[in-house]
Order: structure tokens, then C-alpha cells, then sequence
């Protein structure tokens, strides 16, 4: 994923699932996935789908969450940090899921817009409890490198090159 320029955006989906008595019901599938986009409108209905957009209409930046018909109404609160950072918070069924959309500097800009991202990052991912359910997705524009570096229970190998300041930061 990546792509200077465009927006970023994270899609919930949930479809509550009937296993024919088994003990099952109730039970939700939820998928989330993560793309650049190009252009956004400020929040919106769109085929059976609600967006919620941080940005600006016609800037470089921009993060958005999209979230379909069954979990829209399950949004309880949007939080929209700046056109890098934005946040739901969805109850479904018994679960409080917390999902960001993140839009990480790119490695020419100057060190206080890096430095504003990734405390904002903080404050966001400080103030869900640890017992809660976190999803976080974007474009963090880093290289995290071929090896794991202290990292290996969530570094998958799957990475290439060498670990750069953005790697790092992530």
C-alpha cells in the first residue's frame, strides 16, 4: 500500500452470521481492508455505504473510514484528528471496536509534521483501553526492512531492504 498523494481509507465490514442453532448466533464476520483513494467528500451515504472523511476536499492529504450498511448505525463515535489521523468507534454486539485510518508524512517533509503525526497517533492509541479491540491501518510510508530487529512476534519477514526513520518511528 502507499501512494503520495492520496487519502487513505479503512472498510469495516460486519455481517451477523446464522449457523443453524450450533451455538453461533449472533456471530460477526468483520472485514477491514485499507487503500489509497484520490478525492473524498466530507461524510456520506454512498451504496449502502456511510464514509466518514478527514481531510481537505481538494488537498494532498486525507483519511477516511467506510463502513457498511449492517455497522453504520453502530458507530458511536467519529473521532477526526486532522487530514492524517481519523477514528471510529463501533459497538457491535457485546464488542467496542476501535478502528484508525492513518496517513503518515512522506520522507521529504520536515520533522514537526512527523513529529504532530505520531503524537497524535499516541494520543489516539493511549486513549482505547488495552482490553478493547484496536484496528489500525494506513499508509505509514516507512520501510520496517528485512529483519525483525526485536520486533519478531509481529514482523511477518515479509519486508524488504533496510529499516529507514520511518520504519523506525512505526
Amino acid at each position: 500500500m502507499g501512494g503520495a498523494g492520496g487519502g487513505q481509507g479503512s472498510g469495516v465490514r460486519g455481517r451477523t452470521e446464522d449457523k443453524g442453532g450450533k451455538g453461533n448466533n449472533g456471530a460477526c464476520r468483520l472485514r477491514i481492508g485499507q487503500w489509497n483513494i484520490g478525492t473524498l467528500t466530507e461524510s456520506r451515504n454512498a451504496d449502502e455505504y456511510k464514509l466518514w472523511y478527514s481531510g481537505v476536499l481538494k488537498g494532498k492529504n486525507g483519511v477516511g473510514i467506510l463502513v457498511d450498511r449492517e455497522l453504520r448505525e453502530s458507530a458511536v463515535v467519529v473521532r477526526r484528528v486532522n487530514d492524517r489521523l481519523t477514528s471510529i468507534k463501533l459497538l457491535v454486539g457485546e464488542y467496542t471496536i476501535n478502528v484508525v485510518s492513518a496517513y503518515a508524512p512522506q520522507a521529504g517533509l520536515d520533522e514537526e509534521n512527523k513529529r504532530r503525526f505520531w503524537e497524535g497517533m499516541d494520543e489516539i492509541v493511549r486513549s482505547i483501553p488495552p482490553a478493547k479491540r484496536l484496528f489500525i491501518g494506513g499508509d505509514f510510508n516507512g520501510h520496517i526492512g528485512t529483519t525483525a530487529g526485536g520486533y519478531g512476534e509481529v514482523h511477518g519477514g515479509f519486508s524488504f531492504g533496510d529499516r529507514n526513520a520511518g520504519g523506525t518511528s512505526l
